[in-house]
């Protein structure tokens, strides 16, 4: 017989479970490699990056983030040339949002569904979507810096197990598979960006949205390091803003479903983070979305190309109303009582007729 302290149980051993799933352990986020320390967990809710590309030097900025319990974690990216870090600025994605929103546009219906009168007393609407020295054989420490919760470590690399072993001695613990990972990485000659996050608050957890960081580097290609995802264990996702001379599209899926643009148009901030990091003059503005569901399928990184065309595009959502006139009547009551009252001439009409004639007999 089950008592009600047993259902309650119940109910909160599934409620602990589901939640224990909302935060399990990433081990991969969208550019690069994340774990949290010890048995902590650490989930990366969402990764939003800006890419800036002039066909020389690219800018990556890019804001985490994260749930669960971990009071440390470590992250690693690789990039194709030297590179510097800095800490970036929030409001950035703030002023990208406001300019990609979609398009709200009204949709009228004419006859009433179910939650219109005379079904319903209420009114709803439903809603549709058209997002420096050596410090060891094999590794060249180029700086490292603290940036807000970040330590940061530029470094290069000539041996992929010698990098894995840097890292660990200088706190940065990461999967075993990373060696095996990074490995086209060092035979490219790419180097590494590696952060440890930790709150500056010794009893601070990693939660919410963490400081921006600002990495920059030469490049002659625009490309977006995605290769360390396939450590993921958990569905990933991406969302991209690109900046460039051009509208950008990825390549190639690279192992992930078809990368979705939300918005694509030429911009020209003013003033603010984004003015900054665009620069003076009109820019294209590309926001990509993509989704992995199987990380392990990720097999390169993402380099992307100009599309064929500068076509602007703004996504746009629906919202259902009832069409109504003169302060909320609905145009279907309004044209079933003008087809009533015509109706009713009409048949007035007809009986006068039929008594005229039979008065005449004819």
């Amino acid at each position: 017989m089950w008592t009600k302290r047993k259902i309650l149980a119940l109910l909160f051993a599934l409620l602990a479970t589901q939640l224990g799933s909302l935060i399990s352990p990433a081990y991969a986020c969208g550019c690069g490699a994340m774990v949290p320390d010890g048995q902590s967990r650490i989930g990366v809710d969402r990764e939003t990056s800006v890419v800036r590309w002039d066909g020389r030097t690219e800018e990556i900025v890019m804001r985490f983030t994260v749930g669960g319990d971990a009071r440390r974690a470590a992250w690693i990216m690789p990039v194709p040339g030297r590179a510097t870090v800095e800490l970036g600025d929030g409001d950035l994605f703030g002023a990208l949002a406001s300019l990609t929103r979609p398009e709200r546009r009204a949709r009228g219906y004419f006859w009433p569904r179910d939650s219109d009168w005379p079904f319903s007393s209420g009114r709803g609407d439903s809603a549709g979507a058209a997002p420096p020295g050596s410090d060891g054989a094999g590794v060249g420490v180029v700086g490292r810096e603290q940036l807000g919760d970040f330590d940061v470590a530029r470094l290069t690399a000539t041996d992929p197990d010698a990098l894995r072993k840097w890292l660990e001695s200088n706190g940065f613990t990461l999967p075993e598979r990373l060696a095996a990972e990074v490995k086209p990485y060092v035979d490219q000659n790419w180097e590494y960006v590696a952060v440890r996050l930790a709150p500056r608050r010794p009893d601070a957890v990693l939660r919410g949205d963490l400081d921006p960081l600002k990495i920059r580097f030469d490049s002659t290609r625009l490309v977006y390091p995605m290769r360390l995802s396939r450590l993921a264990r958990t569905p990933q996702s991406l969302g991209l803003y690109v900046l460039a001379g051009h509208r950008m599209e990825p390549a190639s899926r690279i192992g992930g479903s078809a990368p979705e643009v939300t918005f694509a148009g030429t911009v020209s901030p003013k003033d603010g983070p984004l003015a900054e990091l665009a620069g003076t003059g009109p820019v294209f503005l590309t926001a990509i979305d993509q989704r992995f569901p199987d990380p392990s399928r990720i097999d390169a990184d993402h380099e992307l190309r100009a599309a064929p065309a500068d076509t602007p595009y703004r996504r746009v959502i629906h919202h259902d109303e009832l069409l109504t006139v003169w302060g909320g009547t609905p145009v279907w009551l309004l044209t079933l009582a003008v087809a009533l009252v015509l109706a009713a001439a009409a048949l007035t009409g007809s009986l006068r007729l039929r008594r005229r004639r039979g008065r005449t007999g004819t």
